[in-house]
C-alpha cells in the first residue's frame, strides 16, 4: 500500500520565496536531543524506521536538515516555511500576533502552518502503517525532518515577526564587535552560555535516559544543565502546562457563513482561537504555544533604544538572502568568525546587564530550548505512541 502524495503537496506546496532559517545548528540539537529524552519507548523504533536509520538512531543529526537543503533547487520553495509574521507587527512599539491586516506573505505558507501540516502527513502515514502499509514514501520521512526543525523555529522569537527580516537587518554590538539581532538570537547568546557552563556537567548524570541520548557533543555539559536545573529542578511544576491548548468551544468562534468563513482565513482575520490559522485543536496548538514567544520580541528581544535615531542603522540586504536568514554554522564556526572582526562597534551594545544579563539570569534562551523539545515530544507521542489502557501518552517525564 503506497500513500498518497495529495496531503503533503496541497498543505505546504508553494513557489520559490526567500530562503529562512533559525536557531544555529546546536540550538536545533539541543531542541531535539530533548524531545528524544521524552519520548514513550514506542516511538522511538518508528521513527527511525521512517528515517531509515536501523542502528545508530538518534533526532539531533537530522534536526538541521531543513537549513542545509536550501539551495538544493526541489526545496527552495520551503523557505517561508520557517518563520511567520503578522501585518503591521514592529516590536517593540506595536506587538500584532496576528495584526489587524492578517499575515504577511501568502496564506497559510509559514512555520505554525507547517507544523499542522507535517503532523498531518505523519497521521496520515501511521494511521495506514497500522493498516498494514509497509512502505515508507520519502515525503514522510520529509515530514519528520521538517516537524523536527519546525518546532525548534517556532520557539525562535525572531521566527515570529517580519520586522527586518526578523531582525536580521538590526546592526548590533555584541562584547564590542558588530553582528545582527538575529545572528545574536540564533547563535552567539548559545555560544556564551557553553563558554560559562560550570565544569561539573562535564561529568555524566545519574539519569541513563538522559545520557543514552548525548553524543559527546560540545552541548552535552549544557543540556545536563537544562535537564537537571530546568525539568528537574525550576521547571518541574509548570512542564504540564506547557503542552496546554485551549478547549475545542474556542476553536467554534467562525462566521456562520461559509464564505464568511472562507474570506476571513484567506484575510488571516479569521476570529477563531488560532489567529485564523486554522492549526489548532485541543492536542496540538502551535498558535497558542507561539504567542507568548512572539510577545518576548516586545518583552526582550527588541529593546526599546534600538529605534532611538542613533542607532537605528538598518544593513543593507544581500539580494541573495532575503526574508528571514539564519547562519547554520556551528558554534565553533559563530566564535571564529566573530573573533575576526574589529573591536571597534558603532551600533548598540546589547553584552550588557540590561540585555543579556536578563537573558543569562532569567534562563530565557534555556526555557525556549526545552520547551520545543518538550512539545516536539509531545506531538511524536500523540502520533506514534502506543495507546496503553486506552490512554494515548503525551509526554514521559524523566
Amino acid at each position: 500500500m503506497r500513500l498518497s502524495v495529495s496531503v503533503f503537496t496541497l498543505a505546504i506546496g508553494a513557489g520559490v520565496i526567500p530562503q529562512a532559517f533559525a536557531w544555529g545548528a546546536v540550538g536545533h540539537e539541543v531542541v531535539a536531543t530533548i524531545a528524544e529524552m521524552h519520548l514513550h519507548p514506542s516511538v522511538m523504533p518508528k521513527l527511525c524506521v521512517i528515517l531509515d536509520k536501523p542502528s545508530d538512531c538518534f533526532l539531533a543529526p537530522v534536526a538541521t536538515w531543513a537549513d542545509t537543503i536550501r539551495r538544493v533547487a526541489k526545496y527552495r520553495w520551503t523557505a517561508p516555511l520557517h518563520y511567520i509574521g503578522a501585518v503591521g507587527d514592529y516590536p517593540s512599539s506595536v506587538c500584532a500576533f496576528p495584526g489587524t491586516k492578517g499575515w504577511e506573505g501568502r496564506t497559510h505558507i509559514n512555520v505554525l502552518n507547517s507544523i499542522r501540516n507535517t503532523t498531518n502527513v505523519l497521521q496520515e502515514y501511521e494511521q495506514l502503517r497500522k493498516a498494514g502499509a509497509e512502505d515508507v514514501e520519502g515525503y514522510v520521512q520529509d515530514a519528520l525532518k521538517f516537524l523536527i526543525h519546525f518546532m525548534g523555529d517556532m520557539h525562535m522569537p525572531l521566527h515570529l515577526t517580519g520586522r527586518n527580516r526578523g531582525g536580521n537587518s538590526d546592526k548590533v554590538c555584541f562584547d564590542g564587535r558588530s553582528t545582527n539581532l538575529h545572528s545574536l538570537w540564533d547563535g552567539l547568546l548559545i555560544a556564551q552560555r557553553l563558554r560559562t557552563l560550570p565544569s561539573n556537567y562535564t561529568e555524566p548524570l545519574p539519569i541513563s535516559e538522559v545520557e543514552y541520548y548525548l553524543r559527546d557533543t560540545i552541548y552535552d555539559p549544557y543540556i545536563r544543565r537544562l535537564v537537571w536545573e530546568g525539568l528537574l529542578g525550576k521547571w518541574e511544576d509548570e512542564i504540564d502546562s506547557w503542552l496546554d491548548c485551549p478547549s475545542p468551544e474556542s476553536f467554534r468562534e467562525e462566521p456562520t457563513s461559509a464564505w464568511q468563513r472562507i474570506l476571513s482565513r484567506m484575510k488571516g482575520t479569521s476570529s477563531s482561537g488560532d489567529g485564523g490559522l486554522g492549526v489548532d485543536d485541543a492536542n496540538l496548538c502551535p498558535y497558542n504555544w507561539a504567542k507568548p514567544i512572539h510577545q518576548l520580541n516586545c518583552e526582550i528581544v527588541f529593546p526599546k533604544a534600538l529605534d532611538e535615531l542613533r542607532y537605528n542603522q538598518i544593513s543593507p540586504v544581500d539580494p541573495e538572502h532575503q526574508g528571514h536568514v539564519c547562519d547554520e554554522s556551528h558554534i565553533d564556526e559563530y566564535d571564529a568568525s566573530f573573533a575576526l572582526q574589529a573591536r571597534k562597534c558603532n551600533y548598540f551594545e546589547l553584552d550588557t546587564p540590561e540585555y543579556s544579563g536578563v537573558i543569562k539570569d532569567e534562563w530565557i534562551i534555556e526555557k525556549l530550548l526545552t520547551q520545543g523539545g518538550v512539545r516536539l515530544a509531545a506531538v511524536l507521542n500523540w502520533v506514534f505512541a502506543d495507546v496503553e489502557d486506552g490512554v494515548q501518552p503525551r509526554f514521559v517525564r524523566l
